[in-house]
């Protein structure tokens, strides 16, 4: 409640006309802005590896019970829908196809969000009320920010606070609620730092672009090593049977 409070606090954040002009829009085969839309490759091959292994024959000796997968269920579909998403993004880059970027995206953020909350704190609320509750939020901000865009006075502040406020609150929890099933402050140590690093190379779009002598940009690199960040929380659903063994 007090970072929803601060955003009243702050400016409406319109997007950015220059946000969809990217470094590298050479085109290949055809396919417009080519790197860009084939790098969600990534997305698309880790939500199918998650998803049969949630499915598959590891995955029934994960989850001690069914509702326990739903979380993880819904998190590898989202990233899974991101590489579709973000590849007709990148296609065409506008505020109207950024949408069906940001859209599995933020579905994503808020069911592993729950997930660790269900986790950590207490699963049937984590579950059966926040999972779906966070999933509204998180497409509510969405709706939000789009009906500001028709409205000619776009505002990004209440998504922006959809997508970072897991990540200052993930560690917390992790902190104070040490006990867990499934999920791993290492692995979500992992997580941040490989999504942190994809930022990095986003913002600096051109200058790796241009580092690199024109092959791969920084912005292509990002979808790469965002799509690392995702597997993390793969290695650390496939690790923790281990983990609990070790107990």
């Amino acid at each position: 409640m007090v970072f929803v409070a601060g955003l009243l606090f702050i400016p409406p954040i319109p997007q950015d006309p220059a946000y969809h002009l990217f470094a590298d829009t050479q085109a290949h085969l055809g396919v417009a802005n080519f790197v860009n839309v084939t790098s969600n490759a990534g997305f698309a091959i880790v939500g199918i590896l998650g998803l049969a292994t949630i499915f598959g024959r590891e995955g029934r000796s994960i989850f001690d019970q069914p509702l326990d997968a739903w979380p993880y269920i819904i998190f590898f579909f989202g990233i899974l829908l991101v590489g579709a998403g973000s590849a007709y993004y990148h296609a065409g880059p506008d505020s109207a196809r950024l949408l069906w970027d940001r859209l599995p995206m933020t579905v994503g953020f808020m069911s592993l969000f729950a997930a660790f909350i269900a986790d950590r704190i207490n699963g049937r609320v984590g579950i059966t009320f926040l999972l779906p509750a966070l999933i509204v939020v998180g497409i509510l901000s969405l709706a939000y920010w789009q009906w500001t865009e028709a409205q000619g006075r776009g505002d990004l502040r209440f998504y922006g606070l959809v997508q970072f406020y897991p990540m200052v609150a993930l560690p917390m929890m992790c902190w104070l609620f040490p006990r867990s099933r499934y999920t791993s402050g290492k692995f979500l140590a992992w997580v941040i730092g490989w999504y942190g690093a994809a930022k990095v190379l986003e913002y600096f779009d051109a200058e790796v672009f241009e580092l690199l002598g024109n092959t791969i940009s920084g912005h292509s690199l990002k979808h790469l090593l965002s799509a690392v960040a995702t597997y993390m929380v793969l290695r650390m659903l496939v690790q923790s049977k281990a983990r609990i063994a070790e107990q």
